[in-house]
């Protein structure tokens, strides 16, 4: 756990400007982490912190002035790492509908009586680390597996346009039937998004614009999102929880930015009343639901306050983030750190720290008050690597977080393929982009000025998007930890969360 802590906040380092100390961390995981362990994991937080962290830090560890292989991108021990630590969840997707086990040991694969049962999230958020794996690495097997996930589960959507949020992933029959964008939905819906961006992928994005439409007509009411039966379009019960907070950052990407501030607006009020985000709040009833009023420092409210903020510069966004900051440090700072906050109610703190706050948490309120941090490049700089295939394009901004925060340079991809004419196509942009940059020639477009669908898939726009200084159109990123690892053994999911016998 204490490596996995280490690899979660590595690249908060380098982007809080802690440089040394990356290079310490680096140091320290280069001389080796063991995952061939009798160890049961998540297959969901594997991958997002795990495999998501040393692909980020792999890729960052050049500009942190780590000494780097020759070859590298393509190579290096962080990559190898990465795949190694892949390639152990690989059984998990050894299924008939290629979905994915929530758990795998790390050892022996999948138990033989492992669960079937797995949280939408847990099969749809792997896109973005696993297709990066497999454009560095040259093995397509990741992507292959992400991407035939993602497809059955589109594949499973109802009449009506909407997924639950647990499927078995044996019969791909639904076991809990709750529609929504919060817990165990969440970072599916993500990672369509992300990874179309990634990848300049039209499939994935025309499937979330088709999700956005029915989560529009049967879960919105008056700028809240409920949850509803997936079939019926009825209200199952009309709640908010705090993990829903990272939509109005992704409505930011894909432009649609009127409609992300007026749900922030909402989200802030409750953050206003609280000071943080209780796990559910009852709209109705404008208080907190029995059993879920705690705050365990969770990013998503202040992850949506970058992205929106990068997009329309309001200060209420930034009056955000000085509340979060003066409410983390006067509820939650210990002499050793800051404690979940068991209880919003009376401000009660619980004995334990979430790395997702160090990872997330404070990496996003930095990046909301720091405009000339290096992961806001606008692409008027940038580095250029020879690799073994040719020279190749990085750290010109644009940069994609998976939903642990950890940000993926997308021009990365670019560098490792073994055909010349893809290699050169994105240095082509960036010399072109910087070229007009000096001649005073070129132009962002804001996002009104296009249709949602037009200014999602528009191929130049959306490879250097990069939380820009003066576009509405596209932003790269955010987080979450969503599906919970525990295993599924009791009563099943209400709104995607999971009740065991013990709350």
């Amino acid at each position: 756990s204490f490596s996995l802590t280490l690899i979660d906040a590595l690249d908060t380092l380098l982007i809080l400007g802690n440089v040394s100390e990356f290079q310490r961390v680096v140091n320290v995981l280069q001389e080796g982490v063991d995952f061939d362990i009798d160890v049961n994991a998540s297959v969901f937080e594997t991958n997002i912190r795990v495999v998501g962290g040393l692909l980020s830090a792999h890729l960052l560890s050049k500009k942190a002035g780590v000494e780097v292989e020759v070859g590298w991108p393509c190579s290096g021990p962080l990559l190898r790492m990465a795949e190694e630590a892949a390639r152990k969840l690989l059984p998990a997707f050894q299924t008939p509908t290629g979905m994915p086990y929530g758990t795998v040991n790390l050892l022996h694969g999948v138990n033989p009586g492992e669960t079937p049962v797995t949280c939408t999230a847990g099969i749809g958020t792997f896109i973005v680390e696993f297709a990066t794996l497999s454009h560095l690495t040259g093995d397509p097997v990741f992507e292959d597996v992400a991407r035939k996930a993602l497809k059955a589960l589109w594949k499973n959507r109802s009449d009506i346009g909407l997924v639950g949020n647990h499927i078995d992933v044996i019969t791909a029959k639904w076991v809990a039937q709750d529609a929504g964008i919060g817990a165990g939905v969440d970072s599916y819906f993500e990672y369509l998004v992300k990874g179309a961006i990634l990848l300049q992928d039209k499939e994935l994005m025309s499937m979330f614009l088709e999700y956005n439409k029915a989560i529009k007509n049967y879960t919105k009411f008056d700028d809240w999102y409920l949850w509803v039966q997936m079939y019926k379009g009825t209200v199952s019960m009309p709640v908010f929880q705090s993990l829903e907070a990272y939509w109005p950052g992704l409505q930011s990407l894909i432009g649609d930015v009127d409609n992300a501030m007026r749900t922030f607006l909402n989200y802030y009020t409750v953050w206003k009343q609280f000071g943080g985000l209780p796990e559910f709040y009852n709209i109705p009833q404008g208080y907190t639901v029995d059993k879920r009023e705690g705050y365990p420092l969770r990013p998503e409210l202040i992850e949506s306050a970058m992205y929106l903020y990068r997009a329309t510069r309001d200060p209420t966004l930034l009056e955000l983030g000085r509340d979060a900051v003066e409410s983390i440090e006067k509820i939650s700072k210990v002499d050793c750190g800051f404690a979940t906050i068991k209880d919003l109610r009376d401000h009660r703190l619980d004995n334990r720290m979430e790395s997702f706050f160090l990872a997330e948490t404070v990496k996003y309120l930095y990046l909301l008050f720091d405009p000339d941090n290096f992961i806001h490049n606008d692409g008027s700089v940038f580095d250029v690597v020879i690799t073994p295939y040719g020279e190749c394009v990085l750290n010109a901004g644009g940069y994609v977080f998976n939903t642990e925060a950890h940000p993926i340079d997308p021009a990365a991809l670019h560098c490792c393929r073994k055909r010349k004419e893809e290699q050169w196509e994105v240095e082509d942009l960036m010399r072109e982009f910087y070229s007009l940059k000096k001649n005073k020639k070129f132009t962002l477009k804001r996002a009104s000025d296009h249709g949602e669908g037009e200014s999602a898939k528009d191929p130049e726009d959306a490879s250097s998007e990069k939380c820009g200084e003066k576009r509405n159109s596209k932003k790269s990123s955010h987080s979450l930890l969503s599906c919970p690892s525990q295993s599924f053994n009791s009563k099943l999911a209400v709104l995607g969360q999971v009740f065991l016998d013990n709350t």
